[in-house]
């Protein structure tokens, strides 16, 4: 899909004055690069790489971490890899530029040239890009810094001089976007450091004049092309910390004094903006609370590899991140599926089957210590052991204020988590609709809620499955209707000016929140995401009963009403009238529960429905499974209350 001019008309109306003229700035030196060949890097003398692991990192990693890496590294050798639910078979001699989903081939030319928001012009853009990160290569590089085996480090470099000749500075697919490059040099600087026992390591990287021009092209492009203001959300995190990384690292550069300075800068800056003070991502996408938050920790491993300062700031967001991932967690470590998610690693070291977030909580743990109240974390991940090795302590010993007990609200985020037993967990929404002025990540679900036992999604959030490619999926796994909430009159709560850009936020407001009260945990919040009409909806979660009450009220002239219950893919639905009886298992051991509906709605039953869809779950970027969905239809008049029992069976 290409963006129409109608598109780019309002993307420009959410725009200051200031980022309007850095974007003029972009123009300009895009067109003046065009017009002048790139030059070389500078001479460098001498360089050499000294950012290696300290003794004993290696040997810190839990045996079955390795055996899985291993594993893994084993099965990327044999040329077999996923991306985003398309499997590859092809990864011993990649074509960079393929999409294999579509099976199109990106266009050769100027980077900035070629139209990669066109899935006709260019294939599935995500499929290409995301190989390219060379998140696998850092999986084949720790597997030879474990095992020894040259295989893993020759395979590593015949896809980076593979990678190099195809895609020179500027040519190409991938020059594009600065998240790609900013993530790509951090695992670069990884895979020179896991590679450093290896004869040929040298001469892939600092003796290799070819290998220096690609790393100095990236750094240049980064510094030249920021992303800016309504842009400056996870992408300027990966950008900078990208930038840091590899200036630290990789310090051979007469520029590298200054790169390395502004974007520690700009790092601090950017990782204050967007994190709420209670530690949340304020773009309300729990996947770029994971993606920020171990890029943050990429990047402070490689200022204190360095012996370089850091600003007190950067740790403390950084812990204050990790606090609220270990308070939002369920008992099975799976945080709240909220906004956009589309798989997005910082570092990965680790082979399949790895926990992301227990992951990020053991890396928590060995750096800024676990706190009474967290919940138990396995560490049996590569990742940690390694990071840890490299970045200094903080906030131990009570040296930093932290939460005494488990947050349950966060008040500026607008989340809110109630807990019940048998690890009954719910997730209420009341929070900000996304961040910046676009909302780039924010679905339209004010006041949804979503609901798990035993870690198993019972009222679910159905996730995000794909961005512009197929705009009648993006528009559903965004809508009001994808979300365990109401919609009136047949539209979204937020006014969008297409599947990718909101025009006007819906402002939502926490009421009340009592998640300590003996017995009854309670939420009540509302938000005004329609004209002349209020939507207000209280939750109770009654301990005793194990029963979740959902009353929701509508303020405002005659509208027509759809309230919308999604069940996980794992639990099956017999609907009679108002009443569905649900089932599933967990363990291999049978649960289930009674869902009382509004008897004031007309209730059906939705699965795997495609002309408009509806029904479906996504587990992951690129994939979907159907799931069922219940749909209530009917009116409200006045003040007019519609009530929802949910109860767990014995």
């Amino acid at each position: 899909m290409t963006m129409s001019p109608g598109w780019y008309l309002r993307r420009l109306s959410r725009m200051g004055p200031q980022e309007v003229g850095g974007r003029v700035g972009d123009a300009l030196r895009r067109r003046r690069w065009r017009s002048a060949p790139p030059a070389d890097c500078p001479p460098v003398p001498d360089p050499r790489f000294t950012a290696v692991l300290p003794a004993g990192a290696l040997a810190a990693v839990p045996a079955d971490a390795a055996k899985r890496l291993v594993a893994e590294a084993d099965r990327l050798l044999d040329g077999h890899a996923e991306f985003f639910g398309v499997a590859r078979d092809d990864l011993v001699d990649p074509d960079w530029w393929l999409d294999p989903k579509t099976g199109r081939r990106a266009p050769a030319g100027y980077a900035f040239d070629v139209p990669y928001r066109s899935e006709d012009a260019v294939g599935d853009i995500k499929q290409i890009w995301e190989p390219s990160r060379h998140q696998y290569l850092t999986v084949l590089a720790a597997a030879y810094a474990l095992t020894g085996d040259d295989r893993y480090a020759e395979r590593v470099a015949g896809h980076l001089r593979s990678w190099w000749a195809a895609n020179p500075p500027l040519r190409g697919v991938h020059w594009i976007s600065g998240i790609e490059l900013g993530i790509r040099l951090l695992s670069w600087v990884w895979v020179r450091r896991l590679l450093d026992g290896w004869p040929g390591a040298a001469e892939l990287f600092e003796r290799n004049p070819v290998a220096l021009n690609q790393i100095w092209h990236h750094q240049r492009w980064l510094a030249a092309f920021p992303s800016r203001g309504s842009s400056a959300n996870n992408h300027v995190i990966a950008e900078t910390a990208g930038q840091f990384g590899a200036a630290c690292a990789f310090d051979w550069f007469p520029e590298s004094a200054r790169w390395r300075s502004v974007a520690l800068r700009s790092l601090e800056r950017q990782l204050r903006a967007n994190t709420f003070p209670s530690g949340l991502n304020r773009e309300l996408a729990t996947e770029y609370h994971g993606l920020v938050l171990e890029l943050g920790l990429a990047a402070v491993a490689e200022a204190d590899a360095a012996a370089l300062p850091v600003p007190p700031t950067v740790r403390l967001v950084l812990l204050r991140m990790t606090d609220a991932l270990a308070a939002v967690v369920d008992n099975r470590l799976r945080p709240p599926r909220q906004g956009d998610a589309d798989d997005g690693h910082g570092l990965v070291l680790d082979g399949a089957g790895t926990d992301r977030w227990g992951s990020l909580l053991a890396t928590g743990d060995a750096v800024f210590g676990r706190l009474p109240w967290w919940p138990e974390v396995p560490g049996t991940d590569v990742r940690t052991p390694l990071l840890a090795a490299l970045v200094r302590p903080y906030g131990k010993g009570g040296t930093v204020t932290r939460p005494a007990a488990r947050p349950a609200h966060f008040a500026d985020a607008g989340l809110t988590v109630l807990r019940g037993p048998e690890e009954i967990w719910v997730r209420c929404d009341g929070g900000p609709h996304g961040f910046l002025s676009i909302a780039a990540h924010a679905h339209a679900d004010a006041l949804a809620v979503e609901v798990r036992h035993d870690g198993v999604d019972v009222l679910a959030d159905p996730g995000t499955f794909c961005y512009h490619g197929q705009p009648e999926w993006r528009r559903y796994f965004r809508s009001t209707l994808g979300h365990n909430t109401l919609e009136l009159d047949g539209v979204d709560q937020s006014l969008s000016g297409g599947p990718f850009l909101w025009i006007r936020h819906a402002r939502s407001r926490v009421l009340a929140a009592d998640t300590a009260a003996p017995g009854v945990a309670r939420w009540s919040a509302e938000h005004d995401g329609y004209q002349e009409s209020t939507h207000r909806r209280r939750v109770e979660l009654t301990a005793a009963t194990r029963e979740l009450r959902i009353v929701d009220e509508v303020r405002g002239p005659r509208r027509a009403v759809r309230l919308a219950f999604h069940l996980g893919p794992a639990v099956t639905a017999e609907l009679t009238g108002s009443r569905a009886v649900l089932t599933w298992t967990r363990d291999g051991e049978p649960r289930s529960a009674v869902l009382d509906l509004p008897g004031e709605l007309s209730w059906s039953a939705h699965r795997a429905e495609n002309d408009p869809p509806l029904g479906w779950y996504s587990a992951g970027f690129g994939r979907k499974e159907p799931a069922t969905t219940l749909v209530g239809t009917g009116s409200t008049d006045g003040a007019q209350g519609f009530t929802t029992v949910l109860g767990f069976q014995e």
